[in-house]
């Protein structure tokens, strides 16, 4: 399991003022991609499990996380702890400390141990209560005014990032060329091998235009669960069939997430190759190889399963159609629907082999295995 050997020790801010200044200058430095995040727990409750999904509203992601059981907070943590590694975020403020139980306490001093975030925990009260200093006997801690910490490093955070999270527009349906082959019946084996990248071996996913890809980025960061995010945006990226997209294994991602190596032993489509992942998906990969070694501790399960055993979750194609993506679509019809009429479904194209060769250069065929029916 991931742990962090050194984490810094925990850092309690004293508002015994409860002083609607320091509460302002702590939301202010709220910004989960320049890596500090500002959690307010929710009043009138105890429950680690809200504590859990709490953090992940800050981070931006939707609330309360399905496929898990209710009285189970364990997997809502982890995967808070993924999130908060791959942004990466090294500030961690948690408002009203004094209101924390003991187990939510913990919890919260685990996480710091599994991320090395520098834990803020603001107390508004003139001392420590006994829950909160039974909590950090075990691990030491220091010791910070509001007014030196908070207002300070408001001052210092630029304004353009003084910002929470937007809401996902998911309004329009977005039509992506590479989602064409997210349905597939193809055979692609994993392998061991050094794959060429996608220039060397003269393939090109189609592009996105940035306005594109930044819609595209908002509606898959707003879930919680990274593989899911992780899975449609790869295949966004890389233009991948579904069965070359579970090859994917967590030693097949980069460190930094720019880098992503596909297998396909038997060529059928693009062969074994490496692609270079955009910025805005790179957190999302690196969230779901968060995922499995925060769970396992293993680099060589498959990238895009979720190690935590969620139950109930979308399809990846479902999940595509829940975030209105689709492949292109056929022109409608000329004739109007009558009135009352159901919109027509969303047409997803079958990726086969036979159609699929074409993406492969003649040179690169040489030697190869060729799909049945496939005549030169």
């Amino acid at each position: 399991m991931l742990t962090c050997t050194n984490p810094p020790p925990p850092v309690v801010v004293f508002d015994p003022g409860d002083d609607a200044v320091h509460t302002r200058a702590a939301l202010a430095m709220h910004h989960p991609a320049a890596g500090r995040v500002t959690v307010h727990p929710t009043p009138g409750t105890d429950s680690t499990l809200t504590l859990a999904h709490n953090l992940l509203d800050a981070l931006g992601k939707t609330t309360p996380v399905t496929g898990y059981r209710a009285t189970d907070p364990a997997p809502v943590w982890t995967l808070a702890a993924a999130w908060l590694l791959a942004l990466p975020v090294t500030r961690l403020t948690v408002l009203r400390a004094h209101l924390l139980s003991a187990r939510g306490l913990a919890d919260l001093l685990a996480l710091r141990i599994h991320t090395g975030v520098r834990l803020y925990l603001v107390c508004h009260q003139p001392r420590l209560p006994a829950v909160l200093e039974r909590a950090l006997t075990r691990t030491g801690y220091d010791m910070a005014d509001a007014d030196a910490v908070l207002s300070q490093d408001a001052q210092d955070m630029p304004h353009e990032v003084r910002t929470w999270p937007v809401a996902a527009d998911t309004a329009e349906w977005i039509s992506l060329p590479a989602l064409p082959t997210l349905t597939s019946y193809e055979s692609s084996p994993a392998c061991a091998c050094t794959a060429p990248t996608a220039a060397e071996r003269g393939f090109r996913p189609p592009g996105l235009p940035t306005r594109i890809a930044t819609r595209v980025a908002n509606r898959l960061s707003r879930t919680a669960h990274p593989h899911l995010a992780a899975h449609l945006a790869a295949a966004v990226v890389t233009a991948a069939s579904t069965s070359q997209l579970d090859t994917a294994r967590v030693l097949d991602l980069a460190l930094d997430g720019t880098t992503l190596t596909l297998h396909d032993r038997h060529n059928v489509r693009q062969g074994c190759t490496t692609h270079s992942m955009p910025a805005w998906a790179q957190p999302l990969l690196r969230a779901a190889a968060f995922t499995h070694l925060l769970a396992t501790g293993e680099r060589g399960s498959a990238l895009f399963t979720d190690p935590l055993d969620a139950c109930g979750l979308p399809s990846l194609r479902d999940f595509a159609e829940h975030l209105k993506l689709r492949p292109p679509q056929p022109p409608p019809p000329r004739r109007r629907p009558r009135r009352g009429q159901q919109p027509t479904a969303t047409i997803w194209p079958v990726s086969s082999a036979h159609h699929a060769w074409r993406w492969i250069a003649e040179e690169d065929m040489q030697g190869c295995p060729q799909p049945p029916g496939y005549r030169t």
